[in-house]
């Protein structure tokens, strides 16, 4: 049967379409125009002052003979001179999260501010008073009295963003008003060093000075992170703290003014392969326990130095930033369960927690050299132990560190004194020395070391 030409077209085009799927549609994109209008009017411009006085500079970097020459010049030029205080002003955002005047902005744009000033979208100025700062999270409750019911900022589920999602960014970048950006989740979970529970989401919405303490909005118009910090040195790097970690504390905040957050008493380190593997751990995760506080709710768990936390209360421990954060959201009181990796295996660990207390937070010795690690080690006698405010016949002291050798790779530095090598007690610098000879080459040692008032586990591959 001869197929006429129409009919072969309309063939051969099925035959494309089935062989050759047309791609799915990409995802709408948000009507800004309507979700900046919708929401900039629970945005708020905050401006403090603060006075400081001017204080005899310090020149940077190590003492030096100049720069105490300099320290009593200046001393004696201006001694009897009146220090002139002087204003110091700075601007920052916020929002209304109640319609009775509560705004929700950052911890640092409102520290020790002697006045803070907030002006609404509609331009109405107000002086608000601070009700709660929480300096670990850098949040800040503050609240004005408008007099009749504000437009309020809904909060949403920061737990629930995904990377790539739309958001906007509103604020008063560098005294530039209800500036609206936006951009998309770039990272969750990033940890910059801020601070004990660090948790950001990244951004590539444009944040600048004069933002922090803004809302970070997802497309439902809801508050999902509140813009805190930047890398100067970076484009489209920004980062806000998750609304679900305010959520959390609003509550103490309103009725305290300040946050108890759950202890443990443990100080814990990064479990690197190297440490996973001399522990018998599979793979690195968990958090390591460097040190057991006296009394602490760990040790009356009989948590010991050297576990590896693998669960919290029915959470898993993936990084050792996790733990902090679960036992700070822990209530005090509560009997929690770990799952604790010990000698080989997983044991389970009962511990009430308890409530954190904000107060908590080169010798002329006879040594031993160990040229396959790079590094000298000296006995700690009765005369080192004074000077340096050390136990005597305790460990070995590391009293110099071969640049180019092993231990230097392992960050090890002069001061530092080794406790154990694998476990074992080392008692003096012979008996470190020892436990190095008997190591085969290319072995990986663990050492717990202390380092000024910290305990950390490290290690070092001899050669």
């Amino acid at each position: 049967m001869r197929v006429q030409p129409i009919f072969a077209a309309l063939l051969l085009l099925a035959v494309a379409t089935l062989a050759f799927p047309r791609p799915t549609p990409a995802a709408t994109v948000p009507d800004f125009v309507v979700l900046a209008k919708d929401l900039k009017p629970a945005v708020v411009n905050i401006s403090t002052s603060k006075t400081v006085r001017l204080r005899r500079p310090v020149l940077p970097g190590p003492r030096s003979p100049q720069q105490d020459f300099f320290d009593d010049f200046f001393d004696r030029f201006f001694q009897g001179q009146p220090q002139t205080p002087r204003k110091e002003r700075s601007l920052g955002s916020g929002f209304v999260i109640s319609a009775d005047g509560y705004i929700l902005t950052n911890d640092h744009v409102v520290d020790g501010a002697d006045e803070i000033k907030v002006r609404l979208s509609d331009g109405r100025n107000f002086t608000a008073t601070v009700k709660g700062l929480d300096p670990k999270l850098d949040l800040a409750l503050l609240k004005i009295e408008a007099g009749d019911k504000l437009p309020v900022a809904r909060l949403g589920d920061s737990g629930a963003l995904k990377v790539g999602e739309w958001v906007m960014a509103i604020g008063n970048p560098f005294g530039l008003e209800q500036t609206v950006t936006v951009g998309i989740v770039s990272a969750k979970g990033r940890v910059i060093g801020a601070g004990p529970y660090d948790d950001f989401i990244q951004t590539d919405a444009s944040i600048n000075p004069g933002n922090s303490g803004g809302p970070l909005f997802n497309t439902a118009g809801e508050v999902v992170g509140i813009n805190t910090a930047i890398v100067a040195s970076g484009q489209g790097i920004g980062f806000a703290t998750p609304i679900n970690a305010a959520k959390s504390i609003l509550t103490q905040l309103k009725e305290t003014g300040h946050v108890s957050r759950g202890w443990l008493g443990v100080s814990v380190q990064l479990v690197t392969e190297d440490l996973a593997e001399s522990f018998g751990l599979k793979e690195p995760k968990g958090a390591l326990v460097a040190e057991v506080i006296a009394d602490s709710p760990a040790e009356k768990a009989g948590i010991k130095r050297g576990d590896i936390i693998l669960i919290f209360d029915g959470h898993e421990v993936d990084a050792i930033n996790d733990l902090p954060r679960l036992v700070a959201a822990t209530p005090a009181g509560k009997e929690v369960r770990l799952s604790v990796f010990r000698n080989g295996k997983t044991i389970e660990v009962t511990a009430t927690v308890g409530k954190l207390q904000e107060e908590r937070e080169e010798t002329e010795t006879a040594g031993a050299s160990s040229d396959r690690l790079g590094l000298n080690v000296a006995d700690v006698t009765p005369e080192v132990a004074q000077r340096y405010g050390l136990q005597a016949g305790k460990g070995a002291l590391i009293t110099g560190v071969d640049p180019a050798g092993p231990a230097a790779a392992s960050n090890l530095h002069p001061g530092d004194l080794i406790l154990e090598v694998n476990g074992r007690d080392t008692k003096s610098a012979t008996a470190f020395r020892a436990e190095v000879e008997k190591t085969k080459p290319g072995e990986v040692l663990r050492l717990l070391i202390q380092r000024g008032d910290a305990l950390l586990y490290t290690t070092v591959k001899v050669k």
